[in-house]
């Protein structure tokens, strides 16, 4: 991997006395799908704003490639952006709004636009009025890959896909990387950063509180013990390391973060006549970052079948409507 695509130090913004990014110093290579995680308010879409060169930071600096953001002329040269609530012009069709966004970019790759034009099975010749959500967020997708561009800034950029659009960006988004391109990508999909990032990075209340790869994740926070007992669960309400205890059929899941040797010695005493650990899924990685309450974890679980904040959603940020 090699370093620079984005660049922030002690990157910093407030809006009077409110605190929403504090401190970020961060470094994504060229290449690099890397994820940014965080629930309503961590921070997330004020980073990628920054990024872009909308507000500007109370201090701190940030790059991408080697241009500071405050050039954003040359800056928004090398990237493509997709917003967390695409916002278009509802008069044009599909079609004159990648030309009018081809126009605003510079240098469009056209026979590679018409190709994830099709590939995103999009009939560009109809009115944005007339497109869903799915087919708005299509054209965003178009928009910002057709520049072929050195970074992509990417804000929830599955929302309103259906999953075999869902498979098609993220083939696009190896294929991209593959070339030397490093995407951005913010999401409250966790299942979908699981499968495609290479390192996550996770916010909470304006803080930078984990960079890692997913592997490094699981070796630093939770392991996940699974035990059918003979008698009842012993409790594990006076333990700091346990995150969190859910009831199974015979017994019980036990999810640890720490030293897991006195939930194994208490699951010992009550007769262990099946015992499985495994690692963690990224929703459970996130879920010991945040404090959740029990009722949250309970529903999560039982929507589910097993313990994730899928409901912590990402920030929203439109294009401007004229």
């Amino acid at each position: 991997m090699t370093p620079g695509a984005i660049r922030t130090e002690d990157l910093t913004k407030h809006f009077g006395r409110t605190v929403a990014l504090d401190g970020l110093t961060l470094e994504v290579g060229d290449g690099e799908i890397f994820g940014f995680l965080g629930p309503n308010a961590a921070g997330k879409s004020t980073t990628i704003r920054l990024l872009l060169g909308i507000i500007r930071p109370t201090r701190g600096r940030a790059w991408l490639g080697d241009i500071p953001v405050s050039d954003v002329v040359r800056a928004h040269r090398s990237v493509g952006y997709v917003p967390g609530d695409v916002a278009l012009w509802p008069q044009l069709t599909g079609q004159e709004t990648l030309d009018l966004l081809g126009g605003m970019a510079g240098v469009v790759d056209a026979s590679y636009r018409d190709g994830l034009v099709e590939r995103f099975d999009l009939d560009s010749s109809r009115r944005v009025r007339a497109y869903s959500k799915g087919n708005r967020q299509k054209i965003a997708l178009v928009a910002a890959f057709m520049t072929r561009p050195r970074i992509l800034l990417l804000d929830e950029p599955t929302a309103g896909l259906d999953p075999l659009m869902e498979a098609e960006f993220q083939a696009l988004s190896r294929e991209v990387a593959a070339e030397g391109c490093t995407a951005f990508l913010s999401s409250h999909l966790l299942d979908e950063v699981e499968d495609l990032c290479h390192r996550v990075a996770i916010l909470r209340d304006g803080h930078l509180v984990e960079v890692a790869s997913l592997a490094e994740l699981r070796q630093l926070t939770t392991t996940i013990f699974e035990a059918e007992l003979a008698r009842p669960a012993p409790s594990f309400t006076d333990l700091a390391e346990v995150v969190a205890v859910e009831p199974m059929d015979g017994g019980v899941r036990v999810t640890v973060n720490g030293e897991p040797a006195e939930v194994i010695a208490r699951l010992s005493a009550a007769g262990v006549r099946r015992l499985h650990s495994r690692a963690p899924s990224l929703e459970q990685i996130f879920l010991t970052y945040y404090d959740t309450r029990a009722s949250q974890r309970r529903a999560v679980a039982t929507a589910h079948g097993d313990m994730g904040p899928r409901d912590a959603v990402g920030d929203e940020h439109r294009w401007p409507t004229p």
